[in-house]
């Protein structure tokens, strides 16, 4: 048997309607698994579920509403009949300067990054309990890793991410379920293209990681499935920095992180 197959896995994907969601869900259909899809864009959503093979359904929600995860949890037990697989990777991101930040954007950045996944999380356990087991995958950050200027309230949700992480993954762990976290780097998505246009940015990034470039949706993505898969049965409660190098070097030559 293939260690690294989905084949009959029905698999949750939040954010799925771009970026390192969409290349999530796409990775997880190639390796066999069934899936939900989870955003707020209908549409977008299903230009993705288009582009798979394995019958993929869609749930439009906005995870940063409290009834929002109870009623998806709902919709993809209706769909797929069972869920061994949940991708926690819907998130907002913020960068400004600390005194900008107010209470209502804190607010915001908490019920999107950290209240929907645990909620989402907690509502689909009992199905993954009576299968007796699955995997659970959070989408961290480099920010919840090293110090990130500007990005306080952020990083404090990806911090919080992790620490959820490894509490359920103790939790968890005896009932035969995993859960880990995967914390990106600088990855080439539109959240980045604005970015990028900034004289010097590129440069910069691209000195502080060793690899010396930006990292693509779909290298995130094959570092979640293998999570997923029987290739990482001994594994949870890890926070996997895929990052080219970023979080957890001092490079002499481009400079501290």
């Amino acid at each position: 048997m293939d260690p690294f197959s989905l084949a009959g896995s029905r698999a949750v994907v939040t954010g799925a309607s771009r970026g390192i969601g969409a290349a999530v869900a796409r990775a997880l259909d190639r390796a066999g698994a069934r899936l939900a899809l989870v955003a707020r864009d209908r549409q977008a959503l299903e230009e993705v579920a288009d582009t798979l093979g394995n019958d993929a359904f869609i749930l439009p929600a906005d995870l940063g509403r409290p009834e929002s995860p109870g009623l998806v949890a709902t919709g993809a037990l209706e769909a797929l009949g069972a869920v061994d697989i949940l991708v926690n990777n819907a998130a907002l991101a913020a960068r400004l300067d600390t005194i900008e930040t107010d209470a209502a954007l804190i607010d915001e950045l908490l019920a999107v990054n950290v209240r929907g996944p645990l909620l989402l999380t907690a509502a689909l356990l009992p199905s993954m309990l009576a299968q007796g087991g699955g995997s659970i995958v959070n989408l961290s950050s480099v920010s919840g890793l090293v110090g990130t200027p500007r990005r306080a309230a952020y990083a404090a949700t990806k911090g919080a991410i992790d620490a959820m992480t490894r509490s359920l993954a103790a939790e968890l762990g005896p009932k035969g379920i995993r859960v880990n976290s995967v914390a990106p780097g600088v990855v080439d998505t539109a959240m980045w293209a604005k970015n990028k246009s900034v004289p010097g940015v590129v440069e910069d990034i691209e000195a502080k990681t060793p690899l010396r470039r930006f990292g693509q949706p779909e290298e995130v993505a094959d570092v979640v499935v293998f999570l997923c898969s029987r290739a990482a049965r001994f594994v949870t409660g890890e926070t996997v920095a895929a990052d080219g190098g970023m979080a957890h070097t001092l490079d002499l030559y481009g400079g501290a992180v």
